[in-house]
């Protein structure tokens, strides 16, 4: 049975999953493919002491390699999406740093809250969370700020909104400031400009649509001699405890005893990637986008952002007249499609439209606008 066409291997009806009956079209987590969750369940390894972890596990970082699409040290932390945020910051950051904080949403913003706790002292680049950034107004920053690092998002998933990183990475890496990408929202479901990223954040729960609990992230050769310059001030939010982590022929002696089963679904997921192939991937996005956007159209809602270069392939955001608190809860129990409304400001007149890993299909697209659709028109 392919669940995400909702209909079972004997012709009867089906949601989105076995267990519930509510399809989840949220901005992550994302809905888990049965394959992915009964990988979850396989007997586990010894990640300690077993050297069969240690191949899975070197098999598994090139598979990351590969989606990743970079040369560079990738790692996996045993950890949701947050301790990668947390634990780039702590590893590169000593008290009285300056940090270059890149914000034109909620996350963005949350970076230098980020930098402030391990001591930081960040300067916050905000621009409205509907527009991009200027790459020489952000040159002109990093020109004069003397910054070790700056930070940013690249899918703002509160608002839908997709930064073109190019230009601002290509001013800052001749400014010599490390970057630190936020890629959590894009991360496998759209072109992300890795190579040109000091440490680029992915999580398990969005596009590689696997249960939420590990962090990846890529390390550049710069980040590492700057994390070993660092005077580390904690172990499990640090990254240099992972410089060393190489799968070779014994134990491959992570850290910490690592979440074995987490990795087998995220193992399982990367294969379904892999298999589908990157760019046949990217383009279901985005046709599923373009859906999304098309039947936004149709019940005349604006996309939020207008600008439809800044518009994220893998969540649509709508802005709406009506509560968006009641018509994500009466889609809801009407219908058994749950989507996300907007959050801080925006909570109730934003609602978001996940079309993200294995849900970023046009046909749970017409089937979330068909619910919408008609509480709208009630």
């Amino acid at each position: 049975m392919d669940e995400r066409e909702g209909r079972s291997t004997d012709g009867g009806e089906r949601s989105l999953t076995d267990e519930r009956s509510t399809t989840l079209m949220t901005p992550g987590p994302t809905v888990v493919p049965p394959e992915v969750r009964e990988a979850m369940a396989r007997p586990i390894h010894n990640p300690d002491i077993e050297p069969g972890f240690t191949e899975f596990y070197g098999k598994l970082l090139e598979k990351l390699e590969t989606v990743y699409g970079t040369s560079d040290d990738v790692h996996v932390l045993a950890g949701e999406g947050m301790l990668g945020l947390e634990a780039s910051v702590a590893s590169v950051i000593e008290p009285g740093d300056r940090v270059l904080c890149l914000a034109n949403g909620l996350f963005g913003a949350g970076f230098a809250d980020l930098v402030e706790l391990h001591g930081g002292t960040p300067t916050i680049h905000e621009v409205p969370d509907d527009e991009g950034f200027d790459p020489s107004e952000v040159a002109a920053l990093a020109e004069e700020g003397e910054y070790v690092a700056a930070t940013m998002i690249h899918c703002e998933t509160p608002t839908g909104l997709l930064n073109d990183l190019e230009e601002i990475l290509a001013v800052l890496s001749d400014a010599d400031v490390l970057t630190i990408v936020d890629a959590v929202s894009s991360l496998g479901g759209t072109d992300v400009p890795t190579d040109d990223i000091d440490i680029c954040l992915g999580a398990s729960q969005k596009c590689f649509s696997s249960p939420p609990g590990l962090t990846t992230l890529s390390v550049s050769d710069a980040a590492w001699d700057r994390v070993d310059a660092v005077d580390q001030r904690s172990f499990y939010a640090s990254l240099e405890p992972w410089a060393d982590v190489e799968p070779t022929t014994g134990p491959v002696g992570t850290p910490y005893t690592h979440s074995v089963s987490n990795l087998y679904a995220l193992d399982a997921s990367l294969d379904r990637i892999l298999d589908e192939g990157l760019k046949n991937v990217y383009d279901r996005h985005e046709a599923a986008a373009a859906r999304c956007l098309e039947r936004g159209a149709e019940l005349d809602l604006t996309p939020y952002p207008a600008d439809s270069d800044l518009l994220s392939p893998t969540v649509t955001a709508f802005g709406v007249e009506e509560s968006a608190q009641e018509l994500h809860q009466r889609v809801a129990d009407e219908h058994g499609i749950l989507f996300g409304t907007g959050l801080g400001e925006h909570a109730d007149d934003v609602i978001r439209i996940g079309h993200m890993g294995y849900a970023a299909e046009v046909d749970l697209v017409d089937r979330t606008m068909d619910a919408l659709a008609a509480v709208l028109g009630e």
